[in-house]
Parts: structure tokens; C-alpha cells; sequence
């Protein structure tokens, strides 16, 4: 008899857990090992004694039905071995009162450095920063800086307030405590935590905040022609740090020579003068960060005040002119 009921309640636990897999990240829980020799321990928040009892997934268990590897002790519930079909919502009772619920879930066994799923950027020397986690296999993810959150304590500050993108990932937005103006001597601890049904991933990186630093896109403020050269002031991106004097930027203008198309690049502000067009982009030389991305191409025409400020005009379509006349011709007709 007892064999069957020990039967029967694991068939009902293997399709709760089937049916009742969770995409968020429950306020209490317990993470364990798949068929690790080292139990763990669930433990029932109350403050008095007397006897309590436990509810799986809100089914009651009852003593006679715990198998070798879910054990009571007191108020505390033992789990050794632990499988899939044991993991889910236990909650301690006593009479009709709800004292505690812990959710067991599975460590994820996915091999992969957090690296290959999520990428950082600062856009300045600013308080906060972007990451982009790129896995879509996971429901829910969070974020968090420190030693309180590599280590899982509750008094870890997650940030998991997430814009998820369109191909199913996430964008996250973290803020941090560090001077802009002090020489960076401490890495930034980032611990990811990512769910998908019972179970969930924790993992880990450092890194300083100057290796994430790539600016925007710089600004083209004005070509000047100097004799056989043109001049391009640039301006740094809206967003970076300032002063600027303080927190310089390298450009690199890419262009296009107007007699045979051939392109080069340049350090200098000062480019040939013979080019159809140009772009730009920008890094910290410091630190030698990531290039931003380039600015949009401008066209160039020399013999303009500001020749970068010239623009293609668009060609005229055929039969415009007819048509304006007909529309002409049409409006006297009406006026007449």
C-alpha cells in the first residue's frame, strides 16, 4: 500500500511540475544541484513552536507519503538527490496558516561564460551603463553589481526593471557609484541570474568600466577649406563626459577622393580638399576604447561656406514639367 502511494505522489509531482513552471523570479528560493549528494535544507519561517505541515505546489504531504530523499525534521524539510520532479513551491503550514513559502529550483547546467550571452557598454564616464542580454531561451532575467549579489544575499540591489527586445532578449540599464575623475583601481563585479521554468542560471563577470567605455557618434560641426586641405571641426556626442578638456576624444575621419573613388582615413582634422564625401567616429586615446560607430556620410562641395553642409539635390522626375503645366492650366480654367 505504501508502495503505491509513494507511486501516485510522485506521478503527481512530476506533472505539477510539468504544468506549473514559473517566468519570474519567486521572493524566496532555494537553489540545488542535480542529484547531488549534499541535501538541502527548506526551512519553515516561524517564530513559535508546534508542529507543522508542508504543501507541495499547494497539495498537502502527507508523513507516511516522503520518499528516502524528503525527509521532515521539526519544522524543516530535507531533500536529498534532488530531480526535476521535485522541484517547485513548498510552503510550511500550521491549522489554516500560510508561515513560509521557498521555491526549490535547479542549477542550470549550461557550460557557457556569461560572455557569450551578454554584452556591456558605456556610452561615457557617466553613473550608469547598458547591457544587452542576447539568450532567448530564458523568461525572465536580472542583473546586480557587487559582493552581495555574486553571493546571492537578499540585500542584493537586482535590477530586473528590463526592456525585453524584439528577438528575445533583454536591455538593461545599471547604475553604479563610481568618480568619473578617480583612477579606476576596482573592477565592477556583474552577476547575472536568468529563469526558465524550475530552473536558473547564475553567473559572473569583472570588469573595469573604461574596458566598456564607446562613445556615441561624434558631431560634424563645420568644414573650412585651408588652401588645398579642409579643416572639419568635430564636436564629441551629445552624452559624453565633461569637461571635455578633461575627458578628450581621437577622431578619425574616413572620406572619398572625388577623382577615383579611392577612400582613406585620416587622424587629423585637416583632409584633402578634392573628396565628394566624409564620415566620422571617435574613441577615449586613454584608455583606447571601442571605436563608436560612424556618423552618417556627408556630401562635400568645395567653394561653399561650409561645404559639408552641402547636399545632393534630388533629380527631377520625368514629366514633372508637363505636369506642373497641365496643373497650371488647370487652376486658370478655374479661376476663369
Amino acid at each position: 500500500m505504501k508502495t503505491c502511494s509513494l507511486w501516485i505522489f510522485g506521478l503527481l509531482l512530476i506533472s505539477l511540475t510539468a504544468a506549473n513552471g514559473i517566468n519570474y523570479f519567486p521572493e524566496n528560493f532555494v537553489v540545488a544541484k542535480r542529484n547531488d549528494a549534499n541535501p538541502v535544507t527548506l526551512i519553515c519561517d516561524t517564530k513559535t513552536g508546534g508542529a507543522v505541515t508542508w504543501k507541495f505546489d499547494g497539495e498537502a504531504m502527507e508523513d507516511d507519503s516522503f520518499e528516502d530523499n524528503i525527509q521532515q525534521k521539526g519544522s524543516n524539510l530535507i531533500l536529498s538527490e534532488v530531480d526535476s520532479p521535485m522541484l517547485g513551491e513548498y510552503s510550511c503550514w500550521r491549522g489554516g496558516e500560510m508561515l513560509s513559502s521557498t521555491y526549490l529550483l535547479l542549477e542550470d547546467e549550461d557550460e557557457d561564460e556569461l560572455d557569450s550571452f551578454i554584452s556591456c557598454r558605456a556610452k561615457s564616464y557617466g553613473c550608469s551603463f547598458s547591457c544587452t542580454w542576447t539568450h532567448s531561451k530564458y523568461a525572465a532575467v536580472r542583473l546586480g553589481l557587487g559582493h552581495d549579489c555574486r553571493q546571492g544575499l537578499k540585500s542584493c540591489h537586482w535590477v530586473d526593471d528590463n526592456k525585453q527586445l524584439l528577438d528575445g532578449g533583454f536591455q538593461f540599464e545599471l547604475p553604479h557609484s563610481l568618480s568619473p575623475y578617480a583612477e579606476e583601481s576596482n573592477r565592477l563585479e556583474l552577476t547575472a541570474e536568468a529563469i526558465i521554468n524550475y530552473t536558473i542560471l547564475r553567473r559572473t563577470k569583472s570588469f573595469y568600466l573604461r574596458d566598456i567605455v564607446q562613445p556615441d557618434s561624434p558631431q560634424i560641426v563645420n568644414c573650412q577649406e585651408v588652401g588645398q586641405n579642409l579643416n572639419v571641426t568635430i564636436d564629441p556626442p551629445a552624452n559624453w563626459s565633461t569637461p571635455h578638456s578633461f575627458f578628450t576624444l581621437e577622431h578619425q575621419i574616413e572620406y572619398v577622393l572625388k577623382d577615383d573613388g579611392e577612400t582613406g582615413r585620416s587622424l587629423s582634422p585637416l583632409i584633402p580638399k578634392s573628396i565628394s564625401k566624409l564620415r566620422v567616429r571617435c574613441r577615449d586615446p586613454l584608455v583606447v576604447s571601442a571605436w563608436s560607430q560612424w556618423t552618417p556620410w556627408k556630401n562635400v562641395r568645395a567653394g561653399q561656406k561650409n561645404p559639408c553642409q552641402y547636399r545632393k539635390k534630388e533629380g527631377k522626375k520625368k514629366g514633372g514639367k508637363k505636369e506642373r503645366r497641365k496643373k497650371k492650366e488647370k487652376r486658370i480654367k478655374m479661376l476663369g
